[in-house]
Parts: C-alpha cells; structure tokens; sequence
C-alpha cells in the first residue's frame, strides 16, 4: 500500500458534487485513489506540504494533435485561415515517421503536464512513413499522464475532392482494421484506466459518410468513445451545406455521431438548434479558444452551450495552431472571449477552471478524475500562490485572474510527475534538444 499526504493546503477547489471550497485542508491519497479529505489527517508515507498553494483537480485537455508540436510558427501558415493553413501544412507532415510522431507528443505532453493537465486526449489522423497510435501511447507512458488517444483518418484525397493530399489518406479498409487492432491491443476501459482508445475520423472533409457511419458503428460495438472535427469556421459550414446538402450538425447525427459517447471539437459556429441537439444527446464539446483565435475562427458560443445543459471541455488543440499547450492559458482565455463576446458577468474565473477539470472529465466519460472526492484517481496539481503572479490577490483561489501558469506539483494515479516545477520522469532539456534536432532538419527540407 502507497500512501502519499498533501498537507495544509490554503484553498482547495474540489469541484465534487456540491462544488466546495475548503480552507487549510489535507488530502491523503491511497494506491492512486483518495482516500480522505479534511484537516488534521494522517499517514506513515510521503507527506507534501501545500502551505500557501492552491489545490485543484488536475485539468483535463479534450483535444490535442500532438504531432504537430513539431511546426510551431511555421512560415506561410502563420497568418492563414484553417483551409489554407492545412494546405501549408499537410507536405511538412508527410514527411513525418515514428521518430517525430514520438519526440513531438514527449513534447506536447511534459508542456501539458507542467501546466496542470492529468489528461489529455490526442486526435492523430495521419499516419505516414510508417507511424502509428503506439508512438504516441508510448510518449504518453514515459511522461506518466493520463491518456485519451484517438485513431484519426483521412480517406479523401486532393483527387477525389477533398483537402489532404493523396500521400496522406488510407484506404478505407485498412483504416477500420486498424482501428480494431488498437482498440484490441491497447484499449482499457477499467475505472483509473491510464490509457482508454477512440474512434476519430479527422472531419466530414476528409472522410467519406460510409466511414463515418462505419466508424461509429465499429466504436459502439466495442464500446469506445467517437470524435471529430465539427463546425470549426464559416468554410466549414459552407462545404458541409454544398457537399451534404445541410449543416454540420444534422450531417452528424444523420451518420449516428450524437450520444454520450460522442464529443466534437470545436463546434464554434453551431446554431440554436444543433445546441439543442446536442443537449439532447449528451453530445460534449472540445472548446479550442486560442486555435479558434488564431485562425481566425470566431468566438465558440460556450455560454448559451452551457445554459442550455451542453457538456463542454476544454482543448489546447494543435501547437501548429496555438501555438502553444498550455491549459491554464486556454481556461483563461475561455473566460475572456465570452466576455469579450456577452459581458463581464458572462464567466466567471472558477467556472472557466470547473471547465478546465470536470468539463473536461465528464467530455471524456471519465467520472472517476476531474474532481477532488473520496474514491476518485488522485490527479491533483497544486499551485504556488506565493509568487509575483498571485501578489496583491485578494482571493488566491481565482487562479486565472491571478495565479501561475505553471503548476507547482502535479500528480498522477498518486503518482508525483511534476515536482517543484520540474517534471520527475524524464529528462525534459535532452527531449527538447531531440525535438529541436527534429523541426531543424524539417525546416531544411522544407
């Protein structure tokens, strides 16, 4: 039996049932689970002390393409809209093989995890020169996070309509057998699993309606969760009224891609009644604030989604259209645009976090992580407030009005991946110059 004590900590932000917010608290974690909150406990094993730090639910990132952490800033893509910019982008990531595939989602994942995030998802939907799904389970595993990855595919090539070039896209065959082979192997759907697979064609642009429909079909018969790219900008919109003959959102439930088990990405220009539609289903959502930003995408309309009973969670999308990975920057920036768009009122900084952690975690069918109660993963990051960016905060535990963007501890299944602000389980400097190496030698190419 492991045991692990986090002491005294100033505020801790629950986010359980009733939302509490407790002061100078303790939390005793036991074998990965919680096994107590409250003051004065005890243990014979680690004990960390939290003095002056907020305590939170780890976050939890719903969309990510964690290969492209490799094309950051990338010339020509940089002032593009979405179309454009993935026409800039697909001849670099062809050139991508299991080497990038890993070393990018290393990457990708130590910056999520040094910004609080216990999980994430992973939408991968190309698969060149030999890569595949394992490259990036396998980064996952080193970092020590909490993993959602998702088989992706394009089967559309330039030749037959679509947007990807031909080198891109698989057959479709191959695709669903693919798609079993990795849920086989290496899906768990246990409670405290590290490691659950989905079903994710990359969008109805690059994939045709007999994958779509094939793909949730295969996804309900082994039990896994579907996800997609939907209603992402005004292109979007428009291809999916002169290709489909209506909005996205009544192409997806057409093809079966409503339910529980279903979340889409982004979903910035949904109309009333798709909000309604996906309220209906349980359908969840991957709001992408910074990617919708800098591609010029619009502002997602996550206030009327969330009154209308929508589960929403949050995603740092892409590092080649963020640019960066960083979830304290995307909650925050949550908050912002829907205030930008309704109003001061319109958010609140604890309910942009509540997003950010059990969102997210409902998003995902994870109700055993994103909230801190007896019986949950212990997946906990804690913030030091004591520092320049918390100076001066009349109420500390308001992290994304005044707080660090960088998470102080973070831990994992009970287990410390981030300590004093340095990951513990690899060697993060020898990472990142094995990635530099990597996006120079694209660069050259290029």
């Amino acid at each position: 039996m492991t045991e692990i004590l986090i002491r005294g900590a100033d505020y801790l932000l629950t986010m359980n049932d009733l939302r509490e917010e407790l002061r100078d608290t303790d939390i005793l974690i036991r074998d990965g689970v919680i096994a107590a909150v409250g003051q004065g406990l005890q243990s014979a094993g680690e004990v960390v002390s939290a003095r002056g730090c907020v305590v939170t639910p780890g976050l939890v990132n719903t969309h990510h393409h964690l290969y492209q952490t490799l094309t950051r800033a990338v010339p020509g893509g940089q002032d593009a809209l979405l179309f454009g910019w993935l026409k800039t982008l697909y001849p670099i990531w062809a050139q991508f093989g299991p080497e990038e595939m890993h070393v990018s989602a290393l990457t990708g994942l130590a910056e999520l995890a040094l910004s609080g995030c216990t999980l994430s998802s992973d939408h991968l939907y190309l698969f060149p020169n030999g890569a595949r799904l394992e490259d990036t389970i396998h980064a996952a595993s080193e970092i020590g996070l909490r993993f959602h990855p998702t088989r992706g595919a394009m089967s559309i090539g330039e030749s037959a309509g679509g947007l990807p070039p031909d080198t891109l896209v698989e057959d479709e065959e191959s695709i669903i057998r693919d798609c079993i082979r990795v849920i086989d192997s290496l899906h768990d759907p246990r409670e405290g699993s590290m490691c659950r697979v989905g079903v994710a064609p990359c969008s109805p642009f690059s994939v045709s309606r007999d994958l779509m429909r094939d793909a949730a079909l295969l996804a309900r018969d082994k039990g896994v969760m579907l996800h997609t790219h939907l209603a992402e900008n005004d292109e979007d919109i428009a291809y999916s009224e002169a290709q489909f003959g209506c909005r996205p959102g009544q192409y997806a439930e057409e093809l079966g891609w409503t339910g529980a088990d279903v979340w889409h990405a982004h979903c910035v220009k949904l109309d009333v009644q798709e909000i309604d539609l996906f309220k209906r289903t349980r359908t969840g959502i991957a709001h992408c604030p910074c990617s919708n930003c800098r591609l010029g995408s619009g502002i997602a309309p996550v206030r009327r989604m969330r009154d209308a009973g929508v589960n929403v969670g949050l995603g740092v999308d892409g590092s080649a259209s963020n640019d960066a990975g960083n979830m304290v920057l995307e909650a925050r920036q949550a908050m912002l645009l829907q205030r930008v768009a309704h109003g001061a009122d319109a958010m609140s900084a604890r309910e942009a976090l509540e997003i950010a952690t059990r969102g997210g975690a409902d998003v995902l069918g994870r109700h055993d992580c994103g909230r801190i109660s007896i019986g949950k993963r212990a997946d906990i990051s804690i913030w030091d407030v004591s520092g320049v960016e918390s100076a001066g905060s009349w109420d500390p535990a308001a992290l994304l009005l005044a707080g660090p963007k960088k998470v102080r501890d973070l831990f994992v299944e009970g287990r410390q991946v981030v300590r004093d602000g340095q990951l513990t389980t690899v060697d993060l400097p020898r990472v990142l110059e094995h990635q530099n190496q990597l996006a120079r030698k694209l660069s050259e190419r290029t």
